[in-house]
């Protein structure tokens, strides 16, 4: 039995090289990058060039899109807003084209947390995320995709473009969209700051995650989902996740605390 064609763009970040290492026994991977993937095949190009990453996409059941403006380090030319413009917005726009054009049949597109993480200015949240439990009540409202966006800067607002734009490609083209607002996924796969504990998500459970919207029914068609782990001091629901996508996560950030 042939293996799912999945084409991930951003293919060479952190959670790219987690679908990677942990996935590829299940997928038959490619990417789309600016850089080659050891391992798989690999298309080089910038999303931001249509015409460029279009041939990418031919031959792809699912698109997972990671890919998108990271900083300005390498290029102190590009300001904050020019690479949220291009790697974000019009850059989603082209994979979402490009996917409509090949006929792929699903994007996961790897949202963010910082759509709502302007909410993290009132209470309890702003006590929640600086460690002041002491200052919280014992039950307080979650946050799910049903709240108004409320972006904590451009980066949040160019993702709650895309999630907008996804429930487009999906009304006007069947696309399935399934957009993941995703939690602080680290390096060291642990809290590395007090404030990372609400939102903390670990390798294993954004694997899960995405494996899970992989193999979600044809007929989901759209969807926001809050993704993160299982943390005790956490204020984003994954009520509508677990539900929806049988999303289980198996960590937690109180695993850890931040002196061991």
């Amino acid at each position: 039995m042939s293996r799912r064609k999945v084409l991930v763009t951003g293919a060479s970040g952190l959670i790219g090289g987690l679908l990677l290492n942990r996935l590829s026994d299940r997928y038959e991977f490619s990417g789309l990058n600016r850089r080659p993937v050891p391992g798989i095949p690999c298309a080089q190009a910038d999303i931001a060039d249509f015409d460029a990453i279009r041939p990418a996409f031919d031959g792809i059941e699912t698109v997972v899109h990671l890919a998108g403006y990271t900083g300005s380090a390498e290029d102190p030319a590009v300001t904050d807003w020019h690479g949220n413009l291009y790697g974000h917005m019009v850059g989603t726009r082209h994979v979402y084209e490009a996917s409509r054009q090949a006929g792929v049949k699903r994007v996961v597109f790897i949202s963010s947390g910082c759509v709502v993480l302007g909410y993290e200015r009132d209470f309890p949240y702003n006590h929640l995320v600086a460690g002041e439990y002491d200052q919280v009540p014992e039950t307080w409202p979650m946050v799910d995709e049903t709240w108004p966006i409320r972006p904590d800067g451009v980066y949040g607002a160019a993702k709650a473009f895309g999630e907008n734009l996804g429930h487009v490609y999906s009304d006007m083209h069947g696309i399935s969209v399934l957009c993941l607002r995703i939690g602080a996924v680290l390096d060291t796969d642990r809290p590395k700051l007090r404030r990372q504990y609400p939102g903390y998500l670990s390798h294993r459970d954004i694997t899960h995650a995405i494996e899970r919207c992989i193999e979600a029914p044809e007929e989901l068609k759209f969807g926001i989902f809050d993704i993160i782990s299982n943390n005790r001091w956490a204020w984003r629901s994954i009520a509508s996740a677990r539900r929806v996508l049988g999303y289980d996560p198996q960590d937690s950030a109180e695993a850890y605390t931040l002196d061991d």
